[in-house]
């Protein structure tokens, strides 16, 4: 009688661990779907870690590191209490992501022809794979681009909004008052980069370029 009761014990002790795995599974499913939302719309996720390693409560709270991606070989923290477990997970995502679509010479600007949405597995691409067809908008290609070929973010640079040499208007600004002069450009920049200016006196400044090629000081 007593190796019938635990054999019994040690079948229900099984389908409860498994019970648990399965419903950790589901939770990291809609977690990942969750953080992914606007990228992928299809989630898979499979637990690496034993059974024996996951999180004894029934609903851990989850988290990843702020910085870390949200696909492929992941390790997520789940806490019960006081309790923190590191679970093992492969997360596949698959969503759009930005190809070219025409061949692009180096040094090019993109136009809108130059690159359309593929679909396919996120985390099966190239690290810092560009998923936003928007930031393709009148960039620059640092390299030859084919069709077909998916565009990394270090492919590319956001095209010189001002220019070394070129005249622009400095404006700086401080709390209740803005004067503003015409200096010139001592480096290239982008939008929302930096950029060094030598005033008609001669100073040097530094401010960051706006949409409209001023350059803006807050004092």
């Amino acid at each position: 009688m007593n190796t019938l009761k635990g054999g019994l014990a040690a079948i229900l002790l099984l389908f409860s661990t498994q019970a648990l795995a399965s419903d950790l599974n589901a939770q990291l499913t809609a977690f990942f779907a969750n953080r992914l939302a606007g990228f992928s719309d299809e989630v898979v996720v499979q637990i690496r870690s034993a059974q024996n390693l996951l999180p004894a409560c029934e609903q851990p709270a989850l988290s990843v590191a702020g910085n870390a991606r949200l696909w492929g070989n992941l390790n997520v923290l789940a806490q019960c209490a006081n309790e923190k477990r590191y679970v093992q997970v492969m997360v596949q995502a698959t969503g759009n992501y930005v190809v070219a679509a025409q061949p692009v010479a180096r040094g090019s600007q993109l136009q809108t022809e130059s690159v359309t949405l593929k679909r396919g597995r996120l985390d099966q691409l190239p690290p810092r794979t560009m998923l936003d067809i928007n930031q393709a908008q009148d960039a620059v290609s640092l390299r030859d681009l084919v069709p077909g070929q998916a565009i990394q973010l270090s492919m590319l640079r956001q095209a010189w909004r001002v220019k070394a040499g070129q005249k622009v208007q400095v404006i700086a600004s401080g709390d209740g008052f803005s004067v503003n002069g015409e200096g010139q450009a001592m480096n290239n920049a982008s939008v929302a980069q930096r950029a060094r200016v030598r005033m008609a006196s001669g100073q040097i400044v530094s401010g960051t370029v706006a949409p409209d090629g001023n350059i803006l000081i807050n004092l």
